[in-house]
């Protein structure tokens, strides 16, 4: 059977609202703001992307809910199951806010386990909380219990109100000894600061994974010298809608990993931690 290519970092392409800051930066993609807003409407249809990720060569997709007013917007746990609703392609993961939701465990159960969602995406550094703080621990403890994968956000951003102490990797090794069996992905690989530290989370837990979402392809082996060795670590991820999906493929599959290595981290992990292998 052949290993699916799996992009386990995708993003709606409209926000309701988007943020300000959010705005800046897609204004920085799509210089003229009318081929941004003809590019959204396009790929707000769900049947429009499902046939562009598999152009780009995709076989799945995961697809985000964010909760953070303050920084990016909202794309709504319910605005992703619409978007993947009856898609076999699009993979939602909800969210969750804990300074504005009263039963994250609730919602956990209500999107994983009644609507089918996958796995859960958190953002310490967007929503101003420390991944190891004891309120969260009922969540985790659930998503364990569910054998939900969960994805976090880790290191820097651009956006503004994003609080980049709160995505310190080291946060982790509380997580993954007092929840061994939580599969805890963290996105971005510390991404600026902390690259060797989100390394040494993956070195000593087996149950933490690298999302390389975000990071310059080109540099990836630099910023982690041993992914070859550890391939068993480490998962793909685009970020859209801010980079072009096959030529982030393409430009992966050229950094000289071995063969094993690229059908790992380009679809084999994800395909594990999903449920799908």
């Amino acid at each position: 059977m052949q290993t699916p290519v799996i992009d386990f970092h995708i993003h709606l392409v409209r926000y309701n609202p988007p943020s300000q800051s959010l705005l800046d930066l897609m204004d920085s993609v799509f210089p003229r703001r009318e081929d941004y807003e003809a590019f959204e409407r396009t790929y707000a249809d769900p049947d429009a992307f499902v046939r562009m990720i598999t152009e780009n060569g995709l076989d799945y997709g995961v697809i985000l809910a964010e909760e953070a007013p303050l920084t990016t917007g909202r794309a709504s746990n319910d605005q992703v199951a619409e978007f993947c609703a009856g898609r076999g392609k699009l993979i939602p993961f909800c969210t969750v806010n804990p300074h504005l939701d009263q039963d994250p465990p609730g919602i956990l159960k209500k999107y994983c386990g009644d609507l089918g969602f996958k796995g859960l995406k958190l953002y310490p550094t967007y929503n101003h909380f420390y991944p190891n703080e004891a309120k969260m621990y009922p969540l985790y403890g659930l998503a364990q219990e569910m054998g939900i994968p969960v994805l976090f956000h880790t290191g820097s951003s651009v956006f503004r109100h994003a609080r980049i102490k709160y995505g310190n990797p080291i946060f982790f090794d509380d997580v993954a000894q007092d929840f061994p069996r939580l599969n805890i992905v963290l996105a971005h690989g510390g991404r600026g600061a902390w690259y060797d530290e989100a390394m040494t989370m993956a070195r000593l837990h087996r149950n933490i994974s690298i999302d390389v979402t975000g990071l310059p392809v080109r540099k990836l082996l630099q910023y982690f010298p041993d992914m070859d060795r550890f391939s068993h670590s480490f998962i793909f991820g685009t970020d859209w809608p801010q980079v072009v999906i096959r030529d982030s493929i393409a430009k992966f599959s050229q950094i000289g990993l071995s063969e094993e290595s690229r059908r790992r981290i380009l679809g084999g992990n994800a395909a594990r931690l999903l449920g799908l292998a």
